[in-house]
């Protein structure tokens, strides 16, 4: 089992590639290498496959906060989870359940939110997807700074909220108003459950 990540982004057009294209190949790269693990194409459409499952939709959250640190940029991403065939050298090539699954959802899911997930357990992804849609109300609305809140936790969970108020050159308080508008303790009991439910479907 592994999960395909199919995505492109939101206004790219609007926004000078220099500005977020290194952003993602940066996230991309702590992955693993292109074109195998991960490939971009047509300027801003990409596909990464993440092969530890239960980091699949913690990985799509970051890459969102990444992209809407920049004005007015957004990312629509498709989580396909099943088994694939390894015979390929540039993942944009691979096929089997994953792939299939991560391209219904782009072709279809995406019409509507942009996060999705596809598999083969229709009420996971029901359930799932509805929870994701409620999410999106908030992070679709992310500003720069509330994204910028939340990739700097995201990127060291284990440190305090005063550690990431320095960093961020403002005061505790603001920090903690930051965390709130982007909905940060929600989103993470929602990445937590993924998790959980990832590890059900895995052990069973």
């Amino acid at each position: 089992m592994t999960s395909i990540l199919t995505g492109d982004i939101i206004n790219s057009r609007e926004v000078d590639s220099n500005e977020w294209l290194p952003l993602i190949k940066n996230a991309f790269q702590t992955i693993g290498a292109s074109p195998k693990i991960w490939e971009i194409y047509r300027g801003d459409s990409f596909q990464i496959e993440i092969e530890n499952i239960e980091n699949a939709l913690l990985f799509a959250i970051k890459l969102k906060a990444t992209l809407k640190k920049i004005k007015n940029l957004d990312v629509r991403i498709a989580i396909g989870i099943g088994d694939k065939n390894d015979n390929y050298k540039n993942i944009t090539e691979g096929n089997g359940e994953a792939f299939i699954y991560s391209g219904l959802a782009f072709d279809t899911l995406l019409k509507k939110q942009n996060l999705a997930i596809t598999s083969s357990d229709k009420d996971f992804d029901a359930i799932f997807n509805t929870s994701l849609a409620l999410a999106l109300l908030t992070m679709d609305n992310w500003t720069v700074n509330s994204a910028d809140f939340v990739l700097k936790y995201l990127e060291n969970p284990n440190t305090t909220q005063k550690l990431i108020a320095k960093g961020l050159k403002i005061s505790e308080s603001s920090a903690s108003e930051r965390r709130k508008r982007a909905g940060l303790d929600e989103i993470m009991q929602l990445e937590n459950l993924y998790r959980q439910l990832i590890n059900q479907k895995i052990n069973h």
